[in-house]
């Protein structure tokens, strides 16, 4: 069995459940545990009761050193900090695990992710390259090499080495600002082909596709399967997306080709839909998504303009019930 771990909060629920039923239907026998930040996340999610889904309640998980630093820093940082933190927590309370695999709330799975620990084999971790597009060598130097989205770690020591290293200096330091080579969670990442032994970089271009690398493939639709060239996509990226309201949707602030637009965020439009209305169906007044961006409508409001003019990011479509 497959274990997986993510995280989200009331204001990612729903890309969070549209990632975790992506999993449910290509990895039906595999086991996916949900750190909830909040009350209400943990409760929607309590009511939907997904299988093979474990939830974990925020209370649970926080120890005196994530409290210490959730204190001084964002939520969105203390967040990133929790990051090495949740498989690490799940590596202790079930030693018998073999592997945990982290998984950033907003990915989508468009096939069976098998074939990714096809390729981790006998390793002890696993990393994806952000491979970008435009301007690389900058790009990695300001954002690194590897992207946190879907990391393995094998429950030996070197894969729960590097999870209590990587703990330790997130604890220490993790803010939304580029300082001394390190930026939030990730870039401490650069260094851990050098730093830990047996760590597989993925090769697979339908690992770790997203707005930042897309433009560099050809997408096409065969038999039903969408190939990035010529590899089956396995899961995409949908940084940036957001929705701005019913309806309404910013699918990120990079250009992307129309085929990308067709082929791939049309499909996550319609499965962010079916989400929504099964969140509603079990909490009608759940408005904390919109809520969360009418805060800075002024920003958000000429943010999306300058994208639709640019880049034509904005959709708008009609919600149909289910």
């Amino acid at each position: 069995m497959y274990e997986f771990c993510t995280y989200f909060d009331r204001n990612y629920l729903y890309k969070g459940l549209t990632m975790c039923r992506s999993v449910i239907k290509h990895l039906p026998d595999s086991r996916l545990w949900i750190l909830c930040f909040d009350d209400t996340t943990y409760d929607i999610m309590a009511k939907l009761e997904l299988p093979n889904v474990k939830l974990i309640h925020y209370s649970d998980f926080e120890d005196d050193d994530l409290l210490k630093a959730k204190s001084n820093r964002s939520l969105v940082e203390y967040y990133w900090t929790c990051t090495p933190a949740l498989p690490l927590y799940l590596l202790n309370k079930f030693p018998e695990m073999e592997c945990i695999t982290y998984l950033d709330a907003d990915l989508f799975f468009f096939d069976n992710p098998s074939v990714a620990f096809q390729e981790f084999g006998d390793a002890s971790i696993f990393l994806t390259e952000h491979n970008y597009s435009r301007n690389p060598e900058r790009n990695i130097l300001r954002n690194g090499r590897f992207n946190v989205q879907f990391l393995i770690f094998r429950n030996n020591v070197t894969g729960r080495g590097a999870l209590e290293w990587w703990q330790q200096r997130c604890l220490e330091w993790c803010y939304i600002r580029r300082e001394d080579g390190k930026l939030g969670d990730q870039k401490y990442l650069d260094d851990w082909t050098e730093r830990f032994r047996d760590v597989r970089v993925s090769n697979n271009k339908g690992i770790g596709c997203a707005p930042w690398n897309i433009n560099k493939y050809i997408i096409t639709n065969r038999n039903d399967k969408l190939y990035v060239d010529e590899d089956i996509l396995l899961f995409y990226h949908f940084q940036n997306f957001i929705i701005l309201k019913p309806g309404r949707y910013r699918l990120t602030h990079e250009k992307l080709p129309d085929v990308a637009k067709h082929l791939i965020y049309s499909l996550y439009i319609d499965e962010i839909e079916v989400s929504m209305n099964l969140v509603k169906k079990i909490n009608s007044s759940f408005n904390y998504v919109y809520t969360n961006l009418k805060k800075n409508r002024v920003r958000d409001l000429a943010s999306s303009l300058i994208i639709y003019f640019r880049n034509n990011n904005v959709v708008r479509r009609k919600l149909h019930a289910t």
